[in-house]
């Protein structure tokens, strides 16, 4: 009996790394999105950055809770996920106001 809450613990572990892990890239592929238009496109206030920015940052938003809600990540690492995102995406933001 011991083996199978041995197993059980390591599947949970290893779908918590992998939700981690996945939500981790969706935020790394918004960053970049972001710096590519902000680098080619679009300024800051333009109504199309801020409209890709609030969809990609609310889906993500959406990902983070579904997966805290399937018990695959705590809500404090989906906080800290989007915490560090938009960390990042304020610095480019001012990046590009200083050009």
């Amino acid at each position: 009996m011991g083996d199978c809450s041995l197993e059980t613990a390591v599947k949970t572990d290893d779908r918590y790394r992998l939700a981690l892990k996945l939500l981790q890239e969706d935020a790394d592929k918004i960053h970049r999105l972001i710096a590519v238009q902000l680098d080619n496109l679009t300024i800051p206030s333009c109504p199309l950055y801020e409209e890709v920015l609030d969809t990609q940052m609310f889906g993500l938003s959406r990902e983070i809770d579904f997966a805290v809600r399937a018990g695959l990540i705590t809500r404090e690492d989906g906080r800290e996920i989007l915490s560090d995102l938009e960390r990042k995406l304020a610095y480019l933001y001012t990046l590009t106001e200083s050009k």
